[in-house]
Parts: C-alpha cells; structure tokens; sequence
C-alpha cells in the first residue's frame, strides 16, 4: 500500500512545519496536545485533498450517491485508524521516534467524540469505514452534540452523570462549512395559496434556527476513498443580544435566544420525562433530517438539475432505526411544496429512494409521538403525514381476512400517536433487520402486518464490525502474529483470517496467542490502576461484560452469578472455582432508574468481594466507568469470556459480541441476536450456550405459568439466598439495600426470565471455566474464534446493503 509520504523524512519535515504553522514553537518547544493536534490536523489535510479527489471522481462517474442517516455516529478516536488505513502507521512512528516523541501518547490524547452511545452508533461509524474501503460514495449525516450523552462516574457506587466536554480544546478533524448551512423552521401555522388552478402551502411566522454542518473526513483503508461524516449544529439564525439585559445584570436573559438554539444541539437523547425534554428531541430528529436532505438536494441539482424523476437512481437514503424517520415526509414536503411535483409523482420517487433499518423489537424503543406535540411543532410536516396516512387506509386491501386488525396495527396514526416505526415502513422500498433471529421475529411478531402484506420488503443484514478498528488497531500485538503467519490480505479481506484454522493446532502459534493475550490483560491492568486506582490481576480469567445497560442484557444475571459463587465459597471454603475477575461496564439512560440500580448493585457486591480476603483468590469484580471505544479498544482485546447473556428473543443483533469473538473471546451466551451467527461459525464446541431458547421463551409467556415465587422456593438455598440478600443489609454498606430490583423481580415476576435461567447459567459458566486448566485446548478455540470470524466484518455487511437493497 501507498503511504501518504513518501519518506520517513518528508514526513518529519511536514510535521515540523505543521507545528510551526499551529503554535509558532519548534517541536522541541511545543507541549504534547499541540504535537497532538499538528499531527491530526496534518493527516486531515492529506484526508481532505482525497476528499476532494473522491467527490470529483464521483461527480464524473455519476456513481451512486448513499446517504446514511443515524442519530449517533459513535466514530471513537481517529488517529491511529487513519494511520492505519493510510498506511503510514509505522513510518510515522518511526518519525515521531527519531524526533523524541511517541505515537501511543499522542493518540491517548485526542478526546472520544461524543456523538454516540452504543451500539446503534459504533454500527454507523463501521458502516461509513465499510463504506470508504469498498468505494462507495456514502455520507453519514447526524447531530454534532456538544456534549454528548453524558461523562458517567461512579460515586458511592452509583452512577453520576456529568458534562463530557470533548470539544474543549477543538476538534482538529472537523471543517465548519458555515456555506452549507440550511435554515430549519419550527411552529408557525400553514398557509395554502393558488397558483396555476393549483394549490401550494407555505408554513409562516416560524421560529427559525440556523443549522451550521461540520465535516469529518471518513479514510477507507487503501487510503483511495476518502467520503465524510457531516454533523449539523445549531446556532441562532441571527444574533438578538439583549443589551439592556446585559447592563442590568441579567447576563443569561442576554443572550437567551443563543442558548435556546443551541440546545438543540447540546446533549444526545435529552431526558424526555418531560414536554420540554419531548419537545427538544423531536426537534433533533427533524433538524438533522431536515438539513440533510436539503444538502443532499443541494448536492442532485447540481449535478443533475431537477430531473427528480432520476433521483432515485443517483441517490440511496437510508434511515438508521426511528429516529431518522422524517426523512420520508419531508423529501415529500420539499418535492411537493417548493419543487411542485404531483403527489403520485412524488410519492413514486421518494419510496424508491429510502430504505429503513429496525433495531429492536421492544416496544417502548418503536419511537411514537403525540399528535398534539407533533402537529404544533411540525404543522406542515403533519399535514403530509396526515394524508400519508389516508392514503394507506384508503387504498388499504380490505378483501383480506381480518383487514381490520391489518389497518389497525400498520396504521401510522393511531391512539392520538405517530407512529414512526410504521412510517418508516410505509416511506421505504426495503426493511432489514440486523441478524438472522432479529429479522425473523420482526416478520412474524413485531412488523408481520407489514410482512403478510409486503414480503418482498423484508430482508437479513446481519450486523459487522470494522476488524480494522477492532481487531488490527485495537491488537496490535495479535494483528503482528496474524500476519506474520498469513500475511497482511486480512486487512482489505476479512475473510483471510479462515486461514488461522491452518495453526489451530500448532503448540507454538497457540502459545505466541496466549502471550499476546497476557499482554492485552496486563495493559488493560495498568489503565485500571492508572485511571481508576483499581486493581486487577492478568492471571486471572477475565469475564467480560462490557454493553449499554437495559433489564434484557440481563447484567442482572450475571451480578447474581457472582453473588453465588461468594455465597458458595462462604459457605465452604473448600468450593472452588477458577479464578476469575468479572469485568462490567457500560451507560444506563439517566432517566433508567432500574438499570441505574443494577450498577450500584454491581459496584456494592465489588465493594465487599473485592475486601474479603476469603475469596479474593478465586474472584475479584471490577466495573470500568464511562465506557467509550477508547477503553473498549483495551477491553475487548484482553476478555477471554464474552457475556452475551440476554433474554433470548430480545436482543436484536449486538456488535460487542463479534469483537469479543475477533479478539479470541469464547462466547458465554443464549442463543439470541448473532449469537445464532457466531455459533453456526464457530461451532458450539468453541462457545458455551446456555438457557431458554426463544421459541421457550415466548411458549413460557403465552402459557402464563411461570411465577418467580416458584423458583424462589424451589432453590432457597443458592438462588432464594440471593434474592434475598437485595434486602438484608449483605451489599449494603456502600449505599444502601436493593427493595426496587427485589421488587422487579419478585412482585414484577421477572419479566427477563432471570431466575428462570440463573441455574443453566451459572453451570454453564462452570463447565466452561473448568476447561481452562487445559490451555492448549483453550487456546485453540479461541484462534478458531478468530479465525472464524471474518464473516462478521462490516466490508461484508456494507456489500450486502450495497447489493441488495442500494443497488450502488
């Protein structure tokens, strides 16, 4: 591959002069940020001129443009990827070395953009990687949050959030393109007006906002391809100091008309407990829609002109889950308001265009919004879902048996609600879901109205990961060995690391493996003592469970496993287990009182395990605070069990799961979201599957006989000890007992099924813990995990989108 240097030392000569450029000191003069900061302003310069190169080359070809529309972009840090994909990792490292300095500490200094939370995001951003690497000519579009979600600490056990300031000292890849701002409207009352013996509509008196897009190049490995993520924030259209205000004292009344419109771009998933939260939200998901379909606009008649006919042709819109969902509605309100096409005409091409992606199969996650809010926020944009909605109820089929239920459940507007996850379905020519289990159920549970009466319409992209990131970035030490065993093709093809099979059962690569993995468990180590003055031990197994927290991820499950296992050691000081140290970590929602409880519970029985000398050579617990892809990158490389424990049925895909299994994790998991993938690949000799399948589950549900007390009884003595032991004052001392999650199990009755599984699992955990004393035979499937899972590449992923439903 092509370096963007063409020497070592005419790397160091530009780098030298970027310094010089940005703070006007020498390298020897200039503090570690603005080494930092040169180098990534330096490679986003080399990244932009691609840039410019790939959207002429697009330009002339008339090559498909996809526009990918997620509310979280959760892009992790850029440097040390871009590097990679540029192919200048090692001479730049090597140049940083001969002039003193060290690419590791500089790349730990470039902050974690905030733009996303979980897996949602980290899907997007290994989506638009995908992209690049394959030649595509896709652009994400989302919200450039100026603090994001939140920074999550950890007080007394509990979960505190507080401000992530990441664009405090500037961003250095990102471009304001203040010449591509968009003006966004909201409120106002619709006007409708004659012309040529038609009528039009215009939406007055609003309150206008000014959204102002960020660029941030997206590197393709190869470094050909260069395409870009374009985040829109929010800025008063025009500037209303108050002075009088000001000279008053009353220094916030002053400039009251920035901050309102700078919320909208402050934080990601505004709490929306409230109207004022509710209100906040709906006005980020149209904003962001709303500019970027301008732009992409913007973009079709310069190329094209107004030939809309066509547009489907040129340009793919995909919406990433709900939240994107205006999308549909307004291209309609643009193409029939200000471009004056007819409905049908409009309609025709608008459905061509878009194609949708469902996430989950919760019901409370398919968004819905009051029409009362709605209409009041959105008056022109309601009207034309409005007639969306007429028009599927009266060209509705009502010769089909039981139509009524039909209509009822596939209607947009029903109950005083919008119901976006159907108005994504009805404005969309394609609708996929995310693994194999996940598309099934939404065919037949979730979305089987949509399915009897569209089939065609539905279809499988089981979710990838960007192995570049996760796998060549994030391992550094396992990625040598790979290569130098198989040489380096993996990295523009995933499906290479097949050949690892060859050294599954070579003592000596085996071994290499292990003591990379040591490695990976002794840094991850350090960062805990370092960061968080917790203590870890690398001989240890470390059991990872590392994901957003949510009652079905059923974190729960495994804190009560620990439980259970101290209680049994207690007990009997001559029960044994191999030494584990259980690793947690992840965000609950602010407003997310259970899953906020779940981690003050985990923290309260670390607090007491970790100081009971009784156990601690068989088990310590440890919870990493503010998981982000920074620490996730020393995470999943030093896991050698990977908790994929949820409900099954309810977890639509995960992605945590392919990067625990890349990095040679063994999966401990139900058979549930690509689980199913992992262990058709792997086989289930080299994973571990316990618990309720999900046809179980939902016979359990339907039969409505399980009870909790049941399970209570029937096992008083390990899992009643428990449940009891929320309440009894055992894991108190750190902040208090657990009535609520007692309560949610026991009087709720254990919706998650965690008491229905607590014994298969901890067996199952037993079983597979056991094997560890044969390192040779646990060795070996962990390169077999590797070694399989190329499959789980996004390159893989973004072909099939690309194919299948893009024709791009």
């Amino acid at each position: 591959m092509e370096s963007i240097f063409n020497s070592k030392q005419e790397f160091i000569e530009c780098y030298r002069s970027q310094i010089m450029a940005i703070t006007g000191k020498d390298f020897e003069h200039a503090s570690d940020f603005d080494r930092f900061n040169a180098l990534a302003r330096l490679i986003a310069s080399r990244a932009r001129t691609v840039q410019t190169a790939t959207d002429n080359r697009v330009a002339k070809s008339g090559k498909k443009r996809v526009y990918y529309f997620s509310i979280e972009f959760l892009i992790g840090r850029l440097l040390d990827n871009y590097l990679l994909n540029f192919g200048a990792r090692d001479l730049v490292c090597q140049g940083l070395r001969d002039l003193g300095a060290d690419l590791d500490d500089l790349c730990d200094l470039e902050p974690d953009p905030a733009l996303g939370n979980g897996g949602l995001g980290r899907l997007a951003a290994c989506l638009l990687d995908s992209m690049a690497h394959e030649g595509i000519a896709g652009y994400g579009n989302g919200m450039r949050y100026r603090y994001g979600l939140f920074k999550q600490e950890i007080l007394d056990g509990r979960q505190v959030e507080t401000t992530d300031e990441w664009l405090a000292s500037g961003y250095p890849w990102e471009v304001r393109r203040q010449d591509k701002a968009v003006t966004i409207g909201f409120g106002g009352r619709v006007v409708g007006y004659e012309d040529g013996g038609r009528m039009y509509y215009r939406t007055e008196d609003t309150q206008d906002v000014l959204a102002v897009p960020y660029d941030i190049p997206v590197v393709g490995y190869g470094g050909k391809t260069v395409n870009k993520l374009r985040v829109w924030s929010t800025e008063p259209l025009e500037e209303h100091f108050d002075l009088d205000a000001f000279n008053r004292g009353s220094y916030a009344e002053a400039d009251a008309h920035r901050a309102d419109a700078e919320a909208i771009s402050a934080i990601l998933y505004p709490n929306d407990a409230g109207e004022h939260g509710r209100l906040l939200r709906l006005k980020q998901e149209y904003l962001f829609v709303a500019a970027g379909i301008s732009t992409i606009l913007d973009t079709f008649r310069l190329e094209h002109g107004r030939a809309w006919s066509e547009l489907p042709d040129f340009v793919a819109i995909h919406t990433n889950d709900t939240h994107p969902a205006m999308c549909g509605p307004e291209l309609m309100r643009i193409l029939i308001d200000e471009e004056r096409l007819g409905w049908d005409e409009a309609w025709s091409i608008v459905t061509k265009t878009l194609s949708y992606t469902n996430h989950t199969i919760l019901p409370e996650a398919l968004e819905t919004w009051s029409i009362g809010t709605f209409s009041k926020l959105l008056p022109r944009l309601y009207q034309i879902i409005e007639e969306i909605a007429r028009r599927w109820q009266d060209d509705f089929d009502k010769s089909r048996t039981g139509w009524q239920d039909l209509l009822r459940n596939t209607a947009i507007l029903w109950d005083g609600q919008v119901r976006m996850a159907n108005l994504s379905v009805i404005c969309s020519h394609s609708v996929n879901g995310v693994a194999k289990i996940h598309t099934d159920i939404l065919e037949h549970t979730v979305l089987k109205d949509f399915y009897a009466l569209m089939p065609d319409k539905f279809n499988n992209k089981t979710n990838g990961i960007s192995h570049r990131r996760f796998l060549a970035e994030s391992n550094p030490g396992y990625a040598r060995l790979i290569t130098e065993v198989i040489g380096d093709a993996w990295l523009d093809d995933a499906s290479q690391l097949a050949r690892l099979t060859e050294f599954e059962s070579d003592p000596s690569f085996l071994e290499r493996a292990a003591r990379v993995k040591r490695e990976n468990k002794a840094r991850l180590a350090r960062y805990m003592a370092a960061e968080h003055a917790i203590s870890i031990d690398p001989n240890t197994i470390f059991d990872v469970q590392v994901k957003r927290f949510h009652s079905y991820k059923r974190q729960l499950l495994n804190i009560f496993k620990i439980m259970d296992i101290y209680n049994r050691r207690i007990s009997d000081p001559n029960f044994a287990v191999a030494p584990t140290t259980f690793i947690f970590s992840g965000k609950a929602a602010s407003s997310y009182a259970f899953a906020k409880e779940t981690i003050r519970l985990i923290n309260s029985v670390a607090d007491v395990i970790n100081a009971d000398a009784r156990v601690n050579e068989i088990m310590r617990v440890c919870f990493i605070p503010d998981f982000r892809v920074s620490n996730a990158q020393l995470i999943y490389p030093a896991a050698e069990i990977s908790e994929q424990i949820s409900t099954a049925g309810m977890e639509a895909s995960g992605t945590s799961n392919m990067k625990l299994m890349m990095n040679g994790a063994i999966t401990l998991g139900t058979l549930d979201g690509a689980n199913i993938e992992i262990v058709n690949l792997a086989g289930a000799d080299s994973e571990m599957i316990f618990g309720l399948t999900a046809e179980e589950v939902e016979e359990l549900r339907e039969k409505g006989t399980y009870f909790a007390w049941d399970m209570y009884n029937a096992d008083r003595a390990r899992l009643g000890r428990v449940i009891d032991e929320l309440t009894d004052d055992t894991f108190s001392a750190l902040s208090g007992n657990f009535e609520s999650i007692r309560n949610e199990v026991m009087q709720s009755n254990d919706a998650n099924l965690v008491m229905k599984d607590f014994g298969s699992y901890v067996d199952a955990w037993e079983r597979l813990t056991a094997t560890y004393a044969d390192p040779m035979s646990w060795n070996r499937r962990s390169v077999h995990n590797t070694a399989t899972s190329g499959w789980f590449s996004s390159d893989r992923t973004i072909r099939e989108y690309r194919d299948e439903i893009w024709h791009a």
